[in-house]
């Protein structure tokens, strides 16, 4: 339950930082629910679609129709948001990473550590505090600071071991930054407008 709460927290830190592409995000995905929601791209833009997307989400959720996206809009997206979420499941960042429990320590070699340092490497270009490491399979010094400085964003132990929960968060904040899909996890980082 801890580890729900930090990813919660680094989720909802990451929603403050692109408003506007949160909410697209956030729609598009209640779109596939929602049939009433039009699909939106995910473009940071608050047009006329993102909009119409406000809009029709506040009548279906009794509240007032505005457009605007106030706190109360806001939060009552991200809450459908998250129970959307937590309904479907999102298992893609298990798939990679083995199974709950295994933790890799620092001074451990792991061939699958190899994908990790590969994404830290990657999100070093979008985040002070990510240094560029060896991708070598080895959880060395530079992916073990790497590993805390993500631990400690995510409200999580700053052991510098990898772990299932570590892993969860790496893999959000890659998708968001890196990949960007919006058919994938949140592309999203804002907060109400």
């Amino acid at each position: 339950m801890k580890d729900n709460t930090a990813q919660r927290e680094l989720m909802e830190r990451e929603l403050l930082s692109r408003p506007v592409s949160s909410l697209q995000y956030m729609l598009r995905q209640l779109s596939f629910t929602y049939k009433f929601l039009p699909e939106l791209a995910v473009d940071g833009v608050f047009g006329e679609r993102t909009l119409e997307a406000v809009m029709r989400f506040q009548k279906a959720a009794g509240l007032p129709v505005t457009g605007t996206v106030d706190r109360a809009t806001w939060n009552a997206i991200r809450d459908a948001w998250l129970a959307q979420q937590s309904q479907a499941g999102y298992s893609r960042a298990t798939r990679i990473f083995p199974s709950e429990g295994i933790t890799v320590h620092e001074g451990e070699t792991k061939e699958y550590m190899i994908v990790p340092q590969t994404m830290f490497n990657i999100l070093a270009g979008h985040f002070e505090g990510i240094i560029p490491c060896d991708a070598d399979g080895c959880n060395g010094p530079a992916t073990a600071d790497n590993i805390r400085w993500l631990q400690r964003a995510a409200g999580l132990p700053a052991t510098g071991c990898l772990d299932t929960a570590t892993w969860g968060a790496l893999s959000h904040l890659y998708e968001i930054f890196v990949v960007q899909d919006t058919d994938c996890q949140p592309e999203f980082t804002g907060g109400w407008g």
